[in-house]
């Protein structure tokens, strides 16, 4: 677990029995489980972060269900055996995912409905839609409470699907310029912990090509304010984030002004793993996915996985340039 998570998690546990009709009484319950982000542990047993706003949630549902015919009770608990507390957030952060990429799918529907046709007209069809969109993401991000991943691609999208509609198509998706090297070196380093694909790869390209004595720190992440020479990558407004369905490290390569063809080949690796989308389909993928899914597993601390990701990397660069990407 990585420092600042170190204290005991606890949760609290929605244990509860429905009457069996009527049914839509069970369906309404269900998407009051969904709406709260609680995540189901087991078959009638749901949970969320033990703390005084999730605990008031429960209780209204916990009113609700008796109301309606049914049995409930809440308790807040520490888990012992069984699951772990990583386990249970990666099933809220799975959860959350998941509405990203629902998100996401949209979003990019809704960008090539503008590409094919971009005419006034559809501009003012697609600014309430859009609006839509963001409201979902609005609603997503506040049940997101652990930072999952997905979160980055949807701002991203939806972020460049705004610019589109207010400014030139042509100088929206024109990619920002190079910076000069000598902006980049010197400067501390900040990124979300926990780091996975997307922040390891970044932090190797950085210390191997832009900055061997960089110094990356790692915090919390959500309304983190950078202190004076702090960079911020792949974090929620940051320096160095997503652009449009760019990841982190396309969007620091294009940043540091390098056009190693092996490191456009790893940029390629890493969108897949990262995005989930297919895009550039390159056979190494799965295989550096399950490398650095491996290292996420076996070290809880962040330099420890980005000093074995250096490696996968390293030799992931030597195969491309003997390949001339």
């Amino acid at each position: 677990m990585s420092e600042g998570q170190s204290q005991e998690q606890r949760w609290l546990l929605l244990i509860h029995q429905l009457p069996s009709k009527p049914a839509y009484f069970r369906v309404k319950i269900w998407r009051r489980l969904q709406g709260i982000g609680a995540v189901a542990v087991k078959s009638t047993v749901y949970a969320l972060p033990a703390n005084a706003e999730m605990q008031e949630d429960f209780e209204w549902l916990l009113k609700e269900i008796v109301a309606g015919g049914g049995e409930a009770m809440m308790c807040e608990a520490r888990l012992v055996d069984g699951l772990s507390d990583t386990q249970v957030r990666a099933l809220f952060d799975a959860a959350r995912d998941a509405d990203y990429a629902e998100i996401v799918e949209e979003a990019r529907a809704l960008a090539a409905a503008i590409k094919t046709d971009a005419t006034a007209e559809k501009h003012a069809e697609a600014r309430p839609q859009l609006g839509r969109l963001r409201k979902r993401l609005a609603d997503v991000v506040t049940i997101d409470f652990f930072g999952a991943n997905g979160r980055l691609a949807s701002e991203g999208l939806i972020a460049e699907l705004e610019a589109q509609l207010i400014k030139d198509k042509a100088m929206t998706t024109e990619p920002k310029k190079a910076t000069e090297p000598s902006e980049l070196k010197g400067r501390i380093w900040v990124t979300r912990r926990d780091v996975y694909v997307d922040r390891i790869a970044c932090s190797w390209l950085i210390r191997r090509f832009i900055d061997a004595d960089a110094i990356i720190r790692f915090v919390a992440g959500k309304g983190y304010v950078p202190n004076e020479g702090e960079l911020r990558f792949d974090m929620f407004e940051g320096e160095i984030t997503h652009e449009g369905d760019r990841c982190s490290f396309e969007v620091l390569l294009a940043r540091a002004g390098i056009t190693d063809t092996a490191l456009q080949a790893i940029a390629e690796v890493v969108h897949d793993i990262d995005l989930k989308d297919g895009k550039f389909g390159r056979e190494e993928t799965t295989g550096i996915a399950s490398l650095i899914a491996g290292i996420a597993m076996a070290n809880a601390g962040d330099e420890q996985r980005i000093a074995e990701g250096a490696s996968v990397f390293d030799n992931l660069y030597r195969y491309f340039r003997s390949k001339r990407g």
